[in-house]
């Protein structure tokens, strides 16, 4: 008997290594990102201070959510646990166990841990955990327990029920921890912890600000207005309802925009609303103003794209001061009857050749001149008359064409070079319109 024992002992580790081999082999064919069982487990001895194997969150996550949201990764993805284990070189690679382990989702204070340190000690951590506030209920709310098999576990669908204004740090941490590992408890997992973040009510999400704000956003989603405050208040009085409207005006006329907000907005709080303005997604539509001597194209702020008088095209770039202040007094009046233009989307040069064919048809027809009046009107002066306007027709003028594929560049209301509609108050200073 005496021999049999001692011939079970002998056979023991050779057994245990062709187990650990065989499971190796299995778990890498199931899981050809090749997690790798920990080899260290047998020999650990317990040390609450340096554990070699983590669980860790696979992705990062936003830096701010909701109550009642469900809590996701920055890329709006749910967040999986994974198991991993530190090399001797620092390297963190994926790992997993032979036998399951118990987890559970806890909420810590966000100035946990101590000066951003990488290791802590289970007490450290355990003192670090927030409980819900009296009266109120469980903080967090969802499936709080899950269970590691073969290095992963999936964490389902989890919210906080209260915001985290109410603690020093104003920041929570989402953080997992082990509460049971199969027989050998002396090996120490260090817990996982997100980013710290700040978690607002509900309430709040819903009058958020958008980034990039859309065109037909209402007003307060851009920055320092507040939904149904003073400004919001005062711009729907005159009719600005939209983002839309709010830089068409700016484009327009600065001066009486800057007077309907009042002096309750200062010139920094303008800078910071008009540039969140700004980064708005422009979309290819463009509009139409157009009478039998011109067509008018502007794009979605009443920002001039070019003008065709009496079949002479202009761009808003190169245009002298008589020519300059006939085209702000057309763009004025576009603005005004804004509900009856003309709008259009995509490809502009089929549409153009369309909608201009007829009028210039009948514009030769009322304008036909004699030779001599011809010119009198273009040779000697280098003028055209046009409307009643004297146009400045410069020898070195050359048209801009329209490219097939049209799109909207928009980093400013003006770019260098492009008309400013006179009496608009508004200067390009660094990519940002300021109020002169």
């Amino acid at each position: 008997m005496q021999n049999m024992q001692n011939l079970l002992a002998a056979l023991e580790p050779f057994l245990a290594r062709v187990v650990s081999e065989e499971v190796d082999k299995a778990i890498r064919k199931s899981f050809p990102c090749s997690i790798n069982r920990s080899p260290s487990l047998s020999i650990q001895a317990p040390n609450d201070h340096q554990s070699t194997l983590q669980l860790s969150f696979n992705k990062r996550v936003p830096l701010k959510t909701f109550t009642g949201s469900r809590i996701l990764d920055i890329e709006g993805n749910p967040m999986n646990i994974i198991l991993v284990e530190k090399t001797n070189n620092n390297q963190i690679v994926p790992t997993s166990l032979l036998y399951p382990i118990k987890l559970e989702i806890v909420v810590l204070d966000g100035d946990f841990p101590l000066h951003e340190k990488e290791n802590w000690t289970s007490e450290e951590f355990n003192k670090k955990i927030v409980k819900e506030r009296s009266g109120k209920r469980p903080l967090l709310s969802g499936e709080m327990n899950l269970t590691m098999r073969d290095g992963i576990a999936a964490i389902g669908d989890i919210e906080f029920t209260d915001n985290s204004s109410w603690i020093r740090s104003r920041k929570f941490r989402v953080a997992v921890k082990v509460i049971h590992h199969g027989n050998n408890q002396s090996v120490r997992i260090q817990e996982a912890i997100t980013e710290a973040f700040v978690v607002k009510d509900h309430r709040g999400e819903l009058y958020k600000k958008h980034y990039p704000p859309m065109l037909d956003d209402d007003l307060w989603r851009l920055e320092k207005i507040g939904k149904d405050g003073v400004f919001h208040t005062r711009m729907n009085s005159e009719g600005i309802k939209t983002v839309q409207d709010f830089l068409k005006l700016a484009v327009i006329d600065t001066h009486k925009l800057r007077k309907i907000l009042g002096i309750g907005m200062s010139d920094k709080m303008w800078e910071v609303t008009l540039k969140h303005a700004m980064t708005c997604e422009m979309g290819s539509k463009v509009y139409i103003y157009h009478e039998p001597q011109f067509v008018i194209f502007l794009n979605p702020i009443c920002k001039l794209i070019k003008a065709i008088i009496n079949g002479h095209e202009f761009s808003s770039r190169g245009l002298n001061q008589i020519n300059k202040s006939y085209i702000d007094k057309l763009v004025k009046e576009a603005y005004t009857k804004w509900d009856e233009l003309e709008e259009i989307d995509g490809v502009l040069n089929h549409n153009i050749a369309l909608l201009t064919q007829g009028d210039q048809i009948v514009n030769q027809a009322s304008l036909v001149t004699t030779h001599d009046q011809n010119i009198a009107s273009y040779v000697p002066s280098n003028k055209a008359q046009m409307g009643g306007s004297e146009w400045s027709l410069s020898q070195g003028f050359a048209t801009t064409s329209f490219e097939n594929d049209f799109s909207y560049g928009f980093s400013g209301l003006q770019s260098d070079g492009e008309m400013t509609p006179s009496g608009s108050g508004l200067s390009d200073v660094d990519g940002v319109m300021r109020h002169l």
